[in-house]
């Protein structure tokens, strides 16, 4: 998620733990290990243009890294005689911070290897979307109530109504799941894979993916708390392979390589845009809400070096906000699902 909210969750389980005996350090110390994580974006090369979404979410959000990544959070104190006698509440609290953040990024869709080194798989349990602003809100008040009243409480309760938020993300992604079902019903396919990703900032509007025969069909799910589901038509694209890539680029080893390292970072929700055909993109994303329109993916150039390009457009990206608030609230181009 945004560092802002990682900076307020590590601070959060810091406090919660030892704001006792780390008094006002409590949040700082935990702020520092719940953002750490997020320093592998400096891991990056010119002539390795996947080389940055390769360990973006990689060895530096594990499990296994925790212990390591929150060491080296506390150095900022430990280095420092005059807190070396609270060394331990000091460690403790950063490696608590750290400790949270690559589990709150498994919960949103881009995917985070948690397991390294046992296992590359990239977790995505998509109960949030990367920007959530009552998640946000409810650390913060916690966050900042804690620090002022020098108790742990209020972090505590952050907590947990955290924790309830993300379990009602997850009923909320099976709902949409539910719903997605009934939809490849209704056009009687028969998915081969299935997913629904949370769309900013809210639990009710989501993108809807699945894979049926050698096509992607994506359209949007409205679940909403105390009402019937509904939905929006998208679009369908035919799913990219590497065998599906001209001979003329297959032909070319790095070329290859890479196409399979961006189908792992895509977890294989890759095709062609419509508007770009040489330009292979993640279906996960799009800039349009009826149509694909991939905001990054890779484009292959066999005579030049690097052979491939990083296409990336995020700057492109316009929501508009009123337009967005009005298809959460129900007003937008949706239907009731049959």
């Amino acid at each position: 998620m945004d560092p802002l909210t990682q900076g307020l969750l590590g601070a959060a389980a810091s406090q919660a733990l030892l704001q006792h005996r780390l008094g006002h350090k409590a949040w700082l110390v935990g702020a520092v290990g719940g953002m750490l994580p997020d320093a592998d974006v400096f891991i990056r090369s010119d002539s390795d243009p996947l080389l940055a979404i390769e360990h973006h979410r990689g060895f530096t959000h594990a499990l296994a890294f925790i212990p390591i990544g929150g060491t080296v959070a506390s150095l900022p104190w430990l280095l420092r005689k005059k807190y070396r006698a609270d060394w331990q509440p000091i460690l403790g609290g950063a490696v608590a911070g750290y400790a949270t953040h690559g589990l709150l990024d498994a919960c949103t869709t881009y995917g985070t290897q948690l397991f390294w080194p046992f296992s590359s798989v990239r977790v995505a349990w998509n109960v949030i979307s990367i920007i959530d602003p009552i998640f946000t809100l409810i650390l913060l008040i916690g966050v900042i109530a804690s620090a002022w009243m020098m108790r742990r409480s209020p972090a505590v309760v952050a907590l947990v109504l955290c924790l309830a938020y993300l379990g009602v993300g997850a009923l909320q992604r099976d709902r949409a799941l539910g719903v997605q079902t009934r939809l490849a019903e209704m056009r009687q396919h028969e998915p081969t894979r299935q997913a629904v990703f949370p769309t900013l900032g809210n639990l009710v509007v989501w993108r809807s993916l699945y894979e049926s025969g050698d096509s992607l069909f994506a359209d949007r799910i409205r679940v909403p708390f105390l009402a019937g589901a509904s939905w929006q038509a998208g679009t369908f694209v035919e799913k990219t392979e590497l065998d599906d890539v001209p001979a003329d680029l297959r032909q070319h080893p790095r070329i290859r390589n890479d196409f399979e390292r961006f189908a792992w970072f895509s977890d294989g929700w890759v095709a062609a845009a419509p508007d770009a055909p040489d330009v292979y993109g993640d279906v996960r994303y799009s800039l349009r809400t009826d149509g694909f329109d991939p905001i990054w993916g890779v484009r292959f150039h066999p005579g030049r070096e690097p052979p491939t390009e990083w296409v990336d457009r995020t700057r492109d990206r316009e929501i508009d906000l009123l337009d967005f608030w009005m298809e959460i609230i129900g007003q937008g181009n949706y239907r009731p699902v049959p």
